[in-house]
């Protein structure tokens, strides 16, 4: 495994001894991300898509123009990022970066060989807007080890060719956003995954080996540890150049190295997906990775399904439809809307789709919910998302190549059924309502979107699965995979439909989910199905912030896909550290049991499962239905 690099973060203090002896121990506090700018998801312009490494300065500030001439700035579209392609060399004199200047000429430094991006910067700041940056974690970056035809390769010794952060992550991070005005940065992490000894381009001498520490095959060969080590040392790093907390911290793991259980604790937006291509089947699988995800998401950290394509292969103008889902979708899962599109060819439709402010709302609500399924065949999804106001939103997707009819119920938007229910298209305008459900035609890839308002179920409260944003999975108990290294094959704890490799790249199958069992089923208690609750694991504890509410409410059991052997399973309550209620041991089988406890006036409620005896290596399937919070 790869070492440390020499400016890494420090081994993390000894735990208390009641969290050593208990790693489900409540910690009274809300642990995922709030450090950065990132209370809404990310939104801008990249030129990664676009241009490839193929950059210059031209190129991005025509594009920082139409931003703003366009008034798609006004929207959100703020964050103008150069990815790779931008620098020459690192200067082994003294390890400093080394811009193209032939490609970015106010790099130049009349007389100097520095170079700066400060006049850029202040460029794209004088047109109101944020400036990015792109980096790697390694040594050297993906377009390096991963592009065939990379434009703008960095020149000059080996040594001088590595331009990444490792060894380097102090000095690089002081340089992007002290010296140089930086206000966002995306690290990708090819350059300790593709360097191993028996890689061509290190056998050739283009390049020093890395021995790498993730495997995108298998989390039991990935150091975990290491990984998020190297990337915690960027945010101690920026935390350190820029105090004041104005950047925004983008990881690009592709889902691997368990990023969705820590990503979400230490960046601004983490990338559930390898990187997306203007291919709808492409873009699926790009959704499907952060789709079942939404308790992995809350104001300051957001799923990342990667940039949109809208404008190019099979979202161009002549699949306006295609484009809108793609947008729509974006939307609804709270990813990060940064478009990838040369908009100096932007047409008036693409403009209407970028420009549609309804759409660009849901993104932007402040409540922070990423949209939870509702309803799903192999065809059609529902994603039903709860906005700030009270009201919510609803996509219906046509996954497929052909119509569809379908149905929306009020049940599934949690509103109650004998209770009339309005809509607004937010593509078209038009108004409507139903009472009980009402039937819609969805064309081929097309997606409705529409905001709704009607009697909720809950009427005094918000199911968790409502609010997401609030709910945060500080440990999911998901156990990594062991690996005999006989076989070089993972031996993992994964159930389910799918295979036990199948997605180990996602980080495995499982985890905590909204309105499903862990491993997607239906939440089912004892024969019982319940359509509202969360799906856990045992060893796990969720961290929920209260906004208010008196009193916490659930039924608690065992989830029928668990083992038949299952029992043992406690279930508790915690409310600012301390208990407040829990379950007697409960059986595979037994029907849910009822378990509340009064919040009043507690900020944090934390909802433990534990296994029999506290087992955490043998996790089972367990259920808070109808878990909510009520005034």
């Amino acid at each position: 495994m790869l070492a440390a690099a020499p400016d890494a973060p420090r081994a993390p203090v000894a735990p208390t001894p009641a969290a050593a002896a208990d790693p489900l121990a409540p910690s009274g506090r809300w642990s995922a991300n709030t450090d950065g700018q990132a209370p809404v998801p990310p939104m801008g312009w990249n030129s990664w898509n676009a241009f490839n490494s193929d950059i210059d300065e031209e190129k991005i500030l025509a594009s920082a123009r139409v931003l703003v001439d366009t008034g798609l700035s006004r929207l959100g579209y703020r964050y103008v990022n150069i990815d790779d392609g931008w620098w020459l060399k690192r200067r082994q004199t003294d390890g400093r970066l080394v811009i193209r200047s032939d490609k970015f000429p106010s790099a130049g430094k009349p007389g100097s060989t520095d170079t700066s991006f400060r006049p850029f910067t202040d460029k794209i700041h004088a047109m109101g807007l944020k400036a990015g940056i792109y980096s790697d974690i390694g040594r050297n970056s993906c377009g390096q080890i991963y592009t065939p035809d990379f434009k703008n390769q960095p020149e000059g010794s080996v040594q001088e060719r590595e331009v990444g952060l490792y060894g380097h992550v102090d000095q690089d991070i002081g340089l992007f956003f002290r010296e140089w005005g930086f206000d966002f940065i995306k690290v990708d992490g090819c350059g300790v995954r593709g360097l191993p000894a028996d890689a061509e381009r290190v056998r050739s001498g283009m390049y020093r080996a890395l021995p790498p520490i993730i495997d995108m095959q298998s989390l039991g060969r990935t150091d975990v540890g290491a990984v998020k080590a190297l990337y915690q040392s960027v945010g101690t790093a920026l935390q350190r150049h820029r105090p004041g907390g104005d950047y925004v911290f983008s990881l690009c793991l592709w889902g691997s190295a368990d990023v969705r259980a820590w990503g979400k604790d230490l960046g601004n937006s983490s990338r559930t997906s390898d990187d997306i291509s203007p291919h709808w089947g492409r873009m699926l699988t790009n959704l499907d990775t952060a789709i079942t995800r939404p308790l992995y998401a809350q104001p300051g950290s957001w799923n990342d399904a990667d940039m949109l394509y809208v404008g190019t292969g099979d979202f161009d103008a002549d699949h306006l439809t295609e484009a809108r889902s793609h947008f729509s979708l974006w939307a609804m899962i709270n990813s990060p809307l940064i478009i990838g599109y040369d908009l100096r060819k932007l047409t008036a439709a693409q403009r209407t789709i970028f420009g549609n402010a309804q759409i660009v709302a849901l993104n932007q609500d402040p409540a922070g919910n990423q949209a939870v399924i509702a309803y799903q065949s192999e065809d059609v999804q529902f994603l039903v998302k709860t906005l700030a106001d009270g009201g919510k939103a609803v996509a219906l997707f046509n996954r497929s190549a052909e119509p569809a009819e379908v149905h929306l119920t009020a049940a599934q938007l949690k509103y109650r059924e004998d209770a009339p229910v309005a809509l607004t298209d937010l593509w078209s305008g038009k108004r409507s309502s139903f009472t009980g459900e009402q039937g819609f035609k969805l064309a081929p890839h097309e997606t409705l979107v529409f905001r709704t308002s009607g009697t909720r179920r809950l009427p005094n409260g918000l199911f968790l699965s409502e609010q997401p944003g609030n709910v945060n999975p500080a440990v999911d108990g998901v156990v990594a995979p062991r690996v005999d290294p006989t076989i070089h094959q993972s031996v993992t704890h994964w159930r389910g439909t799918r295979g036990p490799g199948e997605h180990a790249q996602y980080s495995g199958w499982g985890g905590a989910q909204a309105d499903r069992a862990v491993y997607g089923q239906v939440l089912r208690v004892a024969a019982r199905n319940y359509d509202t609750g969360l799906g856990v694991l045992t060893g796990s504890r969720m961290e929920v912030r209260n906004n208010g509410f008196a009193r916490f409410t659930a039924s608690v059991g065992v989830d029928d896909s668990s083992d038949a052997a299952t029992a043992g399973v406690r279930f508790e309550v915690y409310g600012d550290g301390k208990l407040l209620a829990r379950s007697r041991p409960m059986r595979f089988g037994e029907a849910a049991q009822p378990l509340s406890a009064d919040v009043k006036g507690v900020r944090i409620v934390e909802l433990v499962a534990r296994g029999a005896g506290g087992d955490t290596r043998n996790p089972a399937a367990v259920v808070w239905a109808d878990a909510a919070m009520v005034r």
